[in-house]
């Protein structure tokens, strides 16, 4: 009877700390975010008088979207599973799983990933808490969003990583329609990375620049350069992202963007300039975000308040970001 009192005594003990041990490594994250905007040359009784970018598009008071990442780092194998909810996640992913992807550690040099991946290209991401702007670029919004595939991450050293990847069509992630396939590649040094991309039944070759220098102790300068052709039909773009922070809670920073598309006949060749001036509060967890938003184009994308066509906007937004 004593022996299997021990017995059960030592299986208790070792399933409790397998369950902590299992606790300490499961982890959940993510955010939540909502914002009102109102154009200021405009009307706002049309929800279609915006950008042309992906998000805070709506008159009003709107909602963003809910994320919830829950993820377990193993020693050598680990998961992230990302859902998003709401607006913003809807126009991001085809479903909630935004991320569904596994990973192994084959030593301390190479990682193996396969699944469902946010993009590697671009400054910008799909959740706002990780952006400085709450709206996003051109740039970000014309690029792809995700991939699905299998992609092997390699640190040649300390400062140097290098990517590979092979993926299904750019932005076709629950399964692979027409068995054509994209490749990727990721040269990283001291945080710049030089992407590239090729997807001939998607954006077709695509080379993008991503990185940003500290050019003092309170002040990034973030940068953003890409360039897209599929047969002649493309875009090319340059975004800068000077950001100035004044306090640990308050940092002020403004993206300034050049966008043009291009076509082989040339019928619709267009450019937009956008200049994005951002707040960023933080109380605790909370981070308020006031921007002001001025978009000019060559072409009339929009209307003024009298109702006739314009090539200027200029909006205002007002989010509420909580990170948890």
């Amino acid at each position: 009877m004593k022996r299997i009192i021990t017995l059960s005594m030592l299986i208790n003990f070792i399933s409790v700390n397998a369950q902590e041990e299992l606790e300490k490594k499961l982890y959940f994250s993510g955010s939540v975010d909502t914002y009102y905007k109102a154009n200021i040359t405009a009307p706002n009784d049309d929800n279609q008088i915006a950008p042309e970018t992906s998000f805070a598009n709506t008159s009003g008071f709107s909602l963003g979207m809910a994320n919830v990442i829950a993820s377990y780092e193993g020693k050598r194998i680990g998961f992230v599973g990302d859902l998003v909810f709401g607006p913003r996640g809807e126009a991001a992913s085809v479903t909630v799983l935004n991320q569904l992807y596994a990973y192994w550690n084959v030593n301390a040099k190479v990682t193996l990933t396969m699944g469902k991946f946010n993009t590697f290209l671009g400054y910008e991401v799909i959740a706002p808490a990780d952006n400085f702007n709450y709206s996003t670029s051109y740039l970000f919004s014309n690029g792809p969003f995700s991939h699905t595939g299998l992609k092997v991450d390699i640190a040649v050293s300390q400062d140097v990583s290098l990517m590979l990847g092979i993926m299904n069509q750019t932005d076709i992630t629950e399964f692979n329609p027409d068995d054509s396939y994209a490749i990727g590649a990721q040269l990283g040094y001291e945080n710049q990375y030089l992407n590239l991309l090729y997807d001939k039944a998607g954006l077709g070759f695509e080379v993008d620049y991503t990185g940003g220098f500290d050019v003092l102790d309170d002040f990034f300068l973030g940068i953003n350069v890409a360039y897209t052709d599929n047969d002649g039909d493309g875009f090319a773009g340059i975004a800068l992202y000077p950001q100035y922070s004044t306090s640990e809670s308050f940092a002020i920073g403004f993206r300034g963007e050049y966008f043009a598309t291009h076509t082989d006949d040339g019928t619709d060749n267009t450019n937009v300039f956008t200049a994005t001036l951002t707040g960023s509060y933080t109380i605790e967890n909370l981070i308020i975000k006031p921007e002001l938003r001025l978009d000019g184009g060559s072409d009339e994308f929009y209307i003024n308040t009298d109702l006739e066509p314009a090539k200027s906007l200029a909006s205002f937004a007002l989010a509420a970001i909580y990170k948890f």
